[in-house]
């Protein structure tokens, strides 16, 4: 019996970002690079793999490690950081994994014979001459590689990464970062076959003017036409481009998704997110008739912890994508049932009555003090480990979207900290109807659980609970029944 699906979709204790998935077979995996729970660094962990049944996304395998930092000869003794991956398969059967040393300038690739691994170091992208790629002059900052085989079977890599400045030095080279580039490999997946191209300009003509690139390059193909999804410089958002060539020709097509869900009915303030931002990355998924976008949110007031989500795309007439909102059911396929119990870390919308922010600004954990975050009890890799919103203080907002209901007629909470006060419930984002108001007395601070009459319509409805008190709470868990 399939389970439900909901978003973060990976284990609490499981901080994967930077997902592409892609169908292998019958099953659906996903690679990204991988955070470490309380670390001060971004992807401080090795890379693994998780795998579901294509026909049932709520089924999440762990498939294991299947590649360590130290297994690249110029990372022997582990100190560079596996940022965001991207994998292919090729004309011989194998499977080509890139990857990029954070700020080396230089893109790594392995290979397995299994898309679960274990993954064999390969070499390095490089030019014919074995210079490797980002040690020339004039090379582009290799960085975030999207890889794509085309149904001719020739192979495209795509790379970049914005930065204000001209270029960095990396190494002894200079290296230029004017956006988005592409270069063709050989059929031995590594050596350089045509020359980098800027494809995607981070100024001037074809920059997408308001959402030019950042960084994440990542390429699908469908119905004929390719599809580039990549970070705009907003770095919030997942953008998209569209073409009829892998290699030019691309118009701005719009946002697939924010993690903020900016620019969703036309709110672009940042202090007003619908949770609190940071950087994102991703790619499309085709499965069962479906299009989604997987993306990822960020919890403990850090970049560092970030985890993986997906949304459902609808596509119209003309293959152009509309906007996704974060919602806490985004591969389930339908609404959350009405009835049952679920974990406040599914929240998809997180506020204080003093909105929100960017927790990429100098000391977030000082700057949030006084608002609501996602965190965990244990450490990082604890399978016993549970995630829950701590730190709701007077006024903060936990939103769940969507669910069928019709059936409940009670809700309860289960909460800790030491505060007096109520959890208002409502359909509407403003509170401007109360479905249920629940009374919260906790001289303690030990969990306790709270419960009141509920009252909604039959049908698809959010959810928002709004704590109004003195105190703050830590909010684990609500049942409906």
């Amino acid at each position: 019996m399939k389970g439900q699906a909901f978003n973060p979709y990976l284990p609490e204790y499981e901080y994967i970002p930077d997902g592409e998935p892609y169908v292998f077979g019958d099953r659906v995996y996903v690679y990204g690079s991988h955070d470490r729970f309380g670390a001060p660094m971004f992807c401080m962990n090795d890379y693994v793999c998780w795998s579901a049944p294509a026909d049932d996304l709520s089924d999440w395998r762990y498939e294991g490690v299947i590649y360590r930092k130290n297994q690249d000869p110029k990372n022997r003794l582990g100190v560079r950081l596996l940022f965001a991956p991207d994998i292919t398969q090729g004309s011989d059967g194998r499977y080509y994994l890139y990857y990029a040393f954070d700020f080396m300038g230089i893109m790594g690739v392995a290979v397995s014979d299994s898309p679960t691994g274990p993954f064999e170091f390969y070499g390095h992208v490089q030019y014919a001459d074995g210079i490797v790629w980002g040690r020339k002059k004039g090379d582009s900052f290799p960085f975030d590689p999207g890889v794509f085989v085309d149904d001719d079977g020739k192979i495209y890599l795509y790379s970049g990464f914005y930065t204000p400045v001209p270029g960095i030095v990396t190494g002894f080279r200079s290296l230029e970062f004017k956006g988005g580039y592409v270069l063709e490999l050989e059929p031995d997946m590594k050596t350089i076959r045509k020359p980098e191209k800027l494809l995607f300009p981070k100024e001037g003509p074809g920059s997408f003017a308001g959402h030019e690139f950042f960084e994440a390059s990542s390429m699908r193909k469908y119905n004929g036409k390719y599809y580039f999804v990549y970070s705009s410089r907003h770095n919030h958002e997942l953008c998209y481009a569209v073409s009829d060539s892998p290699t030019e020709g691309f118009r701005f097509g719009g946002t697939l998704v924010s993690n903020g869900d900016l620019f969703l009915n036309g709110n672009e303030d940042e202090s007003h997110a619908s949770n609190y931002i940071g950087n994102t990355h991703g790619g499309l998924l085709y499965l069962n008739g479906k299009y989604y976008i997987f993306y990822h949110r960020h919890t403990n007031r850090s970049s560092y912890a970030r985890q993986a989500c997906a949304e459902e795309l609808v596509m119209d007439e003309n293959g152009m994508f509309q906007q996704a909102e974060m919602t806490s059911c985004g591969l389930n396929g339908k609404p959350l049932k009405g009835v049952g119990t679920y974990p406040a870390r599914i929240a998809c919308n997180l506020w204080s009555k003093d909105g929100t922010g960017r927790y990429d600004c100098k000391n977030p954990k000082k700057a949030f003090s006084n608002h609501p975050y996602f965190t965990q009890d244990k450490k990082d890799g604890d399978e016993s480990a549970r995630q829950y919103i701590a730190n709701m203080r007077d006024g903060a907002v936990a939103g769940f979207k969507y669910f069928e209901m019709g059936e409940a007629r009670n809700i309860s909470v289960e909460l800790a900290g030491i505060a007096w006060g109520k959890m208002q419930v409502s359909e509407k984002q403003d509170f401007t109807i109360i479905n249920s108001e629940i009374q919260v007395n906790n001289p303690t601070g030990e969990y306790r659980t709270y419960q009141a009459e509920l009252n909604t319509g039959v049908g698809k409805y959010a959810l928002y609970f709004r704590y109004q008190g003195e105190g703050k709470i830590d909010f684990m868990k609500f049942t409906l029944f």
